[in-house]
């Protein structure tokens, strides 16, 4: 069988990299091998000095289906770990990979900045963009100066605000458990 891929979207700050990690460490004592690909990652490889222009966005993420499909076709389970702003990028994904899952980590963007203000480990991403974002530094934050486009149909929502880590974990679980059966 072809690998999956499961793509976390959601705001800065919304949790995507802690489930991440989470999910693929549940993932791995289930006997299921998976490769996390963050966008924050892969942008210090491509774009070791970002402006997040959407030019620039583009050619993130779609590397990023790139590689996923890749890995997919050769039967590696892949969690893509990326905010993805725009619904094109999540969607180029789901024409080209055969068995794809949208998860959306939604949270509202108050909480999602007070995370980002406190948290210490950044998994990569960039610090402080928030705050750089409401003090006019930056206008390509998404959900302030760039725009944030919510899934139409993911196949998983999990709310952040209102959930444990744990509780998103058992519900994305539960999921991939019966879509793929393992």
């Amino acid at each position: 069988m072809e690998g999956f891929v499961v793509w976390l979207t959601g705001l800065p700050g919304s949790g995507k990299s802690t489930l991440a990690r989470l999910l693929s460490k549940k993932l791995y004592e289930k006997g299921v091998k998976t490769q996390i690909l963050s966008s924050d990652m892969l942008r210090k490889v491509l774009t070791p000095k970002p402006t997040y222009t959407e030019e620039e966005r583009k050619i993130v993420y779609d590397t990023l289906v790139f590689i996923a499909k890749l890995l997919a076709s050769n039967n590696v389970n892949v969690i893509i770990d990326a905010t993805a702003n725009r619904r094109s990028y999540r969607e180029k994904a789901r024409k080209q990979i055969k068995n794809f899952v949208e998860v959306y980590v939604k949270c509202p963007i108050s909480l999602c900045m007070q995370r980002e203000k406190r948290r210490k480990k950044t998994f990569g991403a960039p610090k402080k963009i928030y705050e750089k974002g409401l003090k006019g530094v930056s206008g390509t934050v998404p959900g302030l100066g760039a725009p944030y486009e919510e899934p139409l149909k993911p196949e998983i929502i999990v709310e952040t605000d209102r959930l444990t880590p744990k509780q998103c974990i058992q519900k994305i679980l539960l999921f991939l458990e019966k879509k793929f059966g393992f």
